[in-house]
């Protein structure tokens, strides 16, 4: 699966010529996990499981029991789901991966979010559930490491990445493949204590202690693996936290804010001397300007058309950079005043336009989505 990079060349012939993709598809797939060239991987890795599984029994058909290599096979298949939990359960916590919905989200109707888009504004919003999302992942995941708690944390798991899972499916979000391959890697791992989870949970029936089976006997090693992890796995976790805090901090606005940060709303707006009414006919005027990044701005026309510009303030000299996203030029093209929080004014050149356009901040308070908060007492539904 993380290697399927290297065989390009013969992925994409079987692609072609065994499975008929007739359009052009990419490997890296952008951030998708389940892009075309995942559901090649995916159709090689079980066509060579199943040969390999063929060939294997017909020639070790007199061994009945590999239990060494079926040992080593959980602890690797334990090994790998730890780090899994752990990395998605941090991001979590330090909600870098569902941030806070941003400035130009609040501007958008809710029928403009693609599936994936409302997942994300959803899991972001609230902090403290994607804190106990990502806490079940991680406790899942740390169960898994003591030999006996395994079955408890593959139990976890199963229920946590089946939510996930289903999330994935339903709000089109391209982890799909992923996500149930990590309930499948949970069940195997479950499955191997099936026997006594069924006689205390199903047949209600007393149940006998548990031999763990290890191919390496020695007390040395085990002391060893003992001492390893009661020093490792404070380190990691411990590791984690602090860059779990660096990153979120970093792709917060908690230490970026920039000096003009926030929704700015246009009252007047005038280009090459024409003042242009706030008409829908009226494409090219601004209805609002959204500063969130200190490189970044946002324009969303009267029409909530969309548009991207480099971003940069000279907050001494008040002069702005602003330039759409792929042009390279970086001269200050616009001179600002700004007054008492939430008063703004732009005067300069755009393209090849001049503008003047007022601006007046709006106050995110008046969004029900950053205003509302958590309340123990509501005497009727606040569904708005």
């Amino acid at each position: 699966m993380f290697l399927a990079g290297l065989f390009e060349g013969l992925f994409r012939w079987i692609g072609i010529h065994i499975l008929n993709i007739t359009y052009d598809f990419e490997v890296s797939g952008f951030g998708s996990g389940d892009n075309s060239y995942a559901y090649i991987t995916l159709f090689v890795n079980v066509f060579t499981a199943i040969v390999a599984t063929l060939i294997w029994s017909i020639l070790g058909k007199k061994q009945l029991s590999y239990n060494k290599l079926f040992y080593w096979f959980i602890v690797v298949l334990r090994v790998f789901l730890i780090g899994a939990m752990l990395l998605y359960g941090f991001v979590k916590v330090f909600q870098i991966q569902f941030r806070s919905p941003s400035l130009i989200r609040l501007l958008q109707p809710l029928g403009e979010f693609s599936p994936m888009g409302l997942a994300w504004t959803y899991m972001g919003y609230s902090k403290g559930f994607g804190m106990f999302a990502g806490l079940l992942e991680i406790i899942g995941g740390l169960l898994l490491i003591p030999r006996r708690t395994t079955t408890l944390g593959s139990f976890i798991i199963i229920g946590v990445m089946l939510q996930v899972a289903m999330m994935n499916m339903m709000f089109d979000i391209p982890v799909k493949l992923f996500s149930i391959h990590l309930i499948l890697m949970a069940f195997v791992i479950f499955m191997t204590d099936i026997r006594r989870f069924s006689s205390v949970f199903i047949k209600n029936k007393a149940t006998e202690s548990y031999n763990y089976y290890h191919p390496i006997t020695s007390d040395s090693y085990h002391k060893t693996i003992d001492k390893l992890k009661k020093i490792l796995v404070p380190i990691i976790l411990i590791t984690a936290c602090i860059l779990g805090y660096l990153g979120e901090l970093n792709v917060s606005d908690k230490n970026h804010k920039p000096h003009l940060y926030g929704i700015w709303e246009t009252e007047i707006f005038i280009k090459n001397k024409d003042t242009i009414k706030p008409l829908l006919t009226a494409t090219e005027r601004w209805r609002y300007l959204v500063i969130e990044n200190k490189r970044k701005a946002i324009i969303r026309t009267i029409d909530d058309k969309i548009l991207h510009y480099n971003f940069k303030a000279d907050t001494t000299k008040q002069t702005i950079s602003m330039y759409l996203e792929g042009r390279e030029i970086d001269s200050f093209n616009i001179n600002y005043i700004y007054k008492n929080n939430n008063f703004l004014k732009l005067r300069g050149h755009l393209v090849s336009d001049t503008i003047e356009v007022i601006l007046k901040k709006k106050n995110l308070e008046d969004f029900p989505l950053k205003s509302r908060g958590f309340h123990w007492i509501n005497e009727r539904p606040f569904n708005h």
